[in-house]
């Protein structure tokens, strides 16, 4: 519950704070936290990967087309870039980057069972915990039922190998079996949540998985909390300034 209030509280003090700067110490900071938490590669090739085109398409339509452009800093002849699109298209991308990144970060270093756990002792309905468990499960799922459908595949001697063409042919027949498996794996999973009484009303449903909060949980609760405060504060203070 500690790292979802991260994931909120620095992206919404992003997304509030009239600064794209904040956003970016934000998004340092995470690449610190991923080191540590060695998940450094797959972090950068996600910042990167999803950072670079939303960056350059949000710079060239808001920076040459946004109605709020008023400081010209280059003319390309076709069309003048502007400051103030360019600092806006920065402000989204620094706030996508944050929320995803840290919610990644969140997913890479926190056990599904406990999360689920977490929220359901914090009041969340059990039917609710098993949707967030199911949708955060679905992803890993798939990617290991294609891996062992496409070795099946190979056993035979199918070609999955090439050029992107051919690749993309031989992806084609693996989605049948994926998406008939799926539904497979989600019917049985009902029938066994149905004949273990995961529906009856009126008791009171108990977990394997037990999540105790340390000291120092509430200590970095309180300190995400008295961050989001004086952001908000600040904020404040720098538009009533600019009025």
């Amino acid at each position: 519950m500690t790292k979802v209030l991260a994931v909120f509280t620095l992206g919404l003090s992003t997304l509030i704070f009239p600064s794209i700067w904040l956003g970016f110490a934000i998004i340092i900071g995470l690449f610190i936290i991923s080191y540590l938490a060695k998940i450094l590669k797959p972090f950068t090739r996600l910042i990167v990967g999803f950072g670079v085109p939303i960056t350059v398409m949000l710079l060239f339509i808001q920076g040459f087309y946004s109605t709020s452009n008023v400081t010209f800093i280059a003319d390309f002849g076709f069309a003048k870039l502007g400051l103030e699109g360019v600092l806006y298209a920065l402000k989204i991308v620094t706030t996508l980057l944050v929320f995803m990144g840290s919610f990644y970060i969140m997913n890479q270093t926190t056990d599904k069972g406990k999360l689920v756990a977490a929220l359901t002792n914090s009041g969340l309905p059990p039917k609710a915990g098993y949707l967030v468990l199911a949708t955060l499960n679905v992803v890993p799922q798939m990617q290991r039922r294609l891996a062992t459908i496409q070795e099946a595949q190979e056993a035979r001697g199918v070609e999955t190998g090439g050029t992107i063409f051919s690749r993309i042919k031989s992806y084609i027949p693996l989605l049948g079996p994926v998406i008939m498996s799926s539904l497979t794996d989600a019917q049985e999973r009902g029938m066994t949540l149905e004949t273990r009484g995961f529906g009856i009303k009126g008791v009171k449903q108990t977990s394997y998985v037990h999540v105790k909060v340390s000291k120092l949980d509430k200590r970095i609760n309180s300190g995400l909390i008295l961050f989001f405060l004086l952001t908000l504060a600040v904020t404040i203070l720098m538009k009533s300034t600019i009025l």
